[in-house]
Parts: C-alpha cells; structure tokens; sequence
C-alpha cells in the first residue's frame, strides 16, 4: 500500500531546502489534506493535484526529491 499523501508532503516539506516555489506552493498545500490520489481535495483529484505538483516542482533537487518524485509518479501511473 501506497503511503499517506499528507506524509510524504510533510517530507518535502522538512526536505526542501528553498522556499517552496510559489507555483508548486498551492499543490504541497492541498496535498497535506489528502490521503490517497483517489481523494479530492475540492473539485481537484488527488491525482491531478499531485500531477500539477510535479509539474512546478523541477526547483526541488537531490536524491530525496528524485525518490519522492518517483513515489509520486507511481502513485498517479506515470
């Protein structure tokens, strides 16, 4: 089973470094409020949530944000 969505914002948040780019910011945002991709954070699916993310976060770098970025796409079956 996949892990929790809200927790794996919560690590990149403690893991990115720089302020959070102000594109991604939003998505991190909803993201603590979801569980599973199949969750909505208001008329958004976790899915696309997750999916915008990824597309605004090529500033967050290293080898945890590579892994997180692939657990992530995972999530959504990239």
């Amino acid at each position: 089973m996949d892990r929790p969505i809200r927790d794996i914002a919560a690590d990149i948040e403690n893991d990115w470094q720089e302020k959070v780019n102000y594109a991604a910011r939003p998505y991190l945002d909803a993201m603590h409020e979801l569980w599973a991709p199949d969750d909505y954070f208001g008329l958004d699916s976790g899915r696309s949530v997750i999916a915008y993310f990824l597309a605004n976060a090529s500033s967050w770098r290293g080898d945890t944000a590579r892994a997180i970025k692939k657990e992530l796409n995972q999530m959504i079956g990239r």
